[in-house]
């Protein structure tokens, strides 16, 4: 029975850094594209940042989890750190949906009243109270090597997991009211970005949903279910890197193949001058 519980968990490992190291791939060439070669807007600003973190979320499973493999040695630290990615990705994709759906539930409104930095100013502050939000509880609860401090560790566990699954609700929510209302009750033509609206839903729910039960029931799943963690952190993985391909399917269109820049620039649906080539995309997308 242990020999099996022992095979199972390597396939998942090795599964692992297959899936990591194709995601570091794919996220590698969404940020070499939107960081150099696209005009920021205000979605694919998220976009970017939204890679950069599954990048970091991905690079720091596929690191630790050689180096755990390496060493032969099991420390919190190598699920804290790579959660740190993880959540600001979840930050990031919740402020994203929300502001995906106002600009098509609200279009006049959003873009006459939206301040223009509204982009930045809240990436920036998500990459500066995600540490904080998961460092803390994780120093109260002694999983960076210090000594536990249950009342403590009770109530900033609490606050950070009501934070997550709130993340989690945002961003389902938002993907839900967007596809319905594109569906139902907008008279306007669909966007091409709705079938990956919907896949978004369907791939937090499936694949990142188990990594933040993980974080909220460590404990209690570890004792229990001791192989959730390793298949947890697999679909983790599987959500980090099947990002860029869901936006690279809503990006597309058939006919010759088409710049990797282009298919980013569509699938965002944002009218930006492409710096190499001089290429402007409509905004009927949006």
């Amino acid at each position: 029975m242990f020999g099996l519980w022992r095979t199972i968990n390597n396939v998942l490992f090795y599964l692992t850094l297959a899936v990591g190291l194709a995601g570091l791939l794919g996220n590698g060439l969404v940020l070499w594209h939107l960081g150099l070669h696209i005009k920021k807007g205000p979605l694919s600003l998220y976009l970017l940042h939204l890679a950069a973190a599954d990048f970091l979320f991905l690079g720091c499973q596929v690191g630790l989890s050689a180096a755990q493999a390496a060493l032969g040695t099991q420390d919190s630290l190598y699920f804290v750190v790579p959660f740190l990615g993880f959540s600001a990705g979840l930050w990031l994709l919740a402020a994203f949906s929300a502001e995906r759906c106002l600009s098509h539930l609200f279009p006049a409104c959003y873009r006459g009243r939206r301040p223009r930095h509204t982009s930045a100013v809240v990436c920036g502050l998500i990459w500066a109270l995600t540490p904080p939000a998961v460092l803390l509880p994780a120093h109260a609860c002694g999983l960076l090597g210090g000594r536990a401090r249950p009342g403590t560790c009770l109530r900033y566990h609490a606050a950070s997991v009501t934070w997550l699954l709130s993340l989690v609700c945002g961003a389902c929510g938002a993907g839900l009211v967007l596809f319905v209302w594109g569906g139902c009750c907008s008279q306007r033509p669909r966007p091409q970005f709705f079938g990956v609206t919907l896949g978004s839903v369907l791939l937090l729910l499936l694949c990142g949903l188990p990594l933040v039960f993980c974080w909220s029931l460590r404990p209690l799943l570890g004792f229990l279910l001791p192989l959730f963690l390793p298949l947890a952190t697999l679909l983790a993985c599987v959500h980090g890197s099947a990002r860029p391909l869901l936006h690279f399917m809503a990006g597309r269109q058939p006919g010759p193949r088409q710049p990797l820049r282009a298919v980013l620039q569509r699938a965002l649906g944002e009218q930006a001058p492409l710096e190499a080539g001089g290429l402007s995309l409509p905004m009927g997308l949006l």
